[in-house]
């Protein structure tokens, strides 16, 4: 079917031209459609940074004995009809018929923070609806009991200090936690984060985690450890409703 778009998007120098979905005609008929099977990225949180595409996978199966032109599914607050909708791309599949006037769909919604406008209040939980429209005339819209968070990238950096270093002395890491500005399409500084500091000794697989430490108000995390063998510092951070997690590279230090 290819993509079709939730709203006119003018990405400038593009050669795509995106179709608009047109609104339900008001009055129109409903039912005589049942959504079953609805998923939307395998149930995770869909975490969008500032620049690249984000394409997430959802599914569904459609029955009805009316002639359509258009299933997918979206994500809204407020009402399944009228409310806010999250604006996005969406390429739907052919129908993959289960028997007579069952359809399996396979979707993909596509978020591109590059090309379209992106609000910060936009983050955080979203209810699911499945949505198709009629040959002719009308749509039909059924609300899915499904929730889904949609959250702004989150980065970390690290730097462990000195190295090498004596065993017993004391080695200073730091780093930094910032996180997706939709709107200035940067990443900014977030401030007051919990953070864990993590350590996986030379030869080891897993990393544990050593202690945890809040970020300034800048983002800035700065802790220090007594050096006691060789291994790789890292900071992760877990995320929350409206912010994805993150995990650093790791920074080795060799004790002598």
């Amino acid at each position: 079917m290819g993509k079709q778009i939730w709203r006119v998007v003018v990405a400038g120098g593009a050669a795509a031209v995106f179709m608009a979905v047109a609104a339900a005609p008001a009055g129109a008929a409903e039912g005589g459609v049942s959504f079953t099977r609805v998923q939307v990225n395998d149930g995770k949180p869909i975490v969008i940074g500032v620049s690249n595409e984000v394409a997430v996978p959802a599914s569904f199966r459609m029955a009805t004995t009316e002639a359509w032109e258009f299933p997918h599914v979206f994500l809204y607050r407020g009402s399944a009809n009228g409310g806010d909708e999250l604006w996005h791309a969406i390429e739907t599949s052919d129908c993959v018929k289960v028997s007579a006037g069952v359809c399996d769909f396979n979707e993909t919604m596509y978020f591109d923070p590059s090309e379209w406008d992106m609000s910060n209040k936009e983050a955080g939980a979203w209810k699911v609806a499945a949505r198709v429209y009629f040959k002719g005339d009308g749509a039909d819209t059924d609300d899915e009991g499904l929730t889904v968070h949609v959250k702004r990238n989150s980065r970390l950096t690290v730097n462990a200090s000195p190295e090498p270093v004596t065993k017993g002395k004391s080695i200073t890491v730091t780093g930094k936690v910032t996180r997706a500005n939709w709107e200035t399409r940067k990443y900014v500084s977030y401030g007051g984060r919990l953070v864990s500091l993590q350590f996986k000794p030379a030869g080891s697989t897993s990393y544990s985690t050593v202690k945890k430490v809040y970020a300034n108000s800048s983002g800035d995390l700065r802790t220090t450890v007594t050096a006691s063998r060789t291994g790789t510092w890292r900071w992760v951070y877990y995320g929350n409703t409206t912010t994805g997690p993150s995990t650093s590279s790791g920074d080795n230090v060799v004790v002598k």
